[in-house]
């Protein structure tokens, strides 16, 4: 499932993924993060992994990881369909999309660190 984080100063769309095995309930309504983890039928609430790649626009490689991940995640395979039962993955592919659109090598848009500004974005 694909929703809008946020748009950047540039006003592009930050996306984030949300990727487990839904129940059809699930997926008739809006994701909502206080509902995502719920399992089908009772149990403990499934546990999350946070993935992100790009905050450095020039780490390249890091796009090429991201795709073969959510290719693996999303794959019709029993490994893939255990790891959907168990976990909600909560992906942002791109977490700087205007600095890999206008070529930086290490800043957003506006020239900062996005590594080094998780305690006041």
């Amino acid at each position: 499932r694909r929703q809008l984080l946020c748009r950047t100063l540039a006003g592009n769309a930050c996306e984030w993924l949300a990727i487990s095995n839904w129940s059809d309930a699930q997926l008739r309504r809006p994701l909502r993060l206080e509902r995502m983890f719920e399992r089908r039928g009772s149990g403990s609430p499934k546990r999350a992994v946070v993935l992100s790649a790009r905050v450095h626009p020039g780490e390249t490689n890091a796009s090429y990881i991201m795709q073969g991940l959510l290719r693996a995640l999303t794959a019709a395979n029993d490994i893939a369909h255990e790891l959907r039962e168990e976990y909600v993955f909560v992906v942002v592919p791109m977490l700087n999309l205007d600095g890999v659109a206008h070529g930086n090598y290490r800043c957003s848009l506006a020239g900062r660190d996005l590594n080094r500004l998780w305690d006041s974005p």
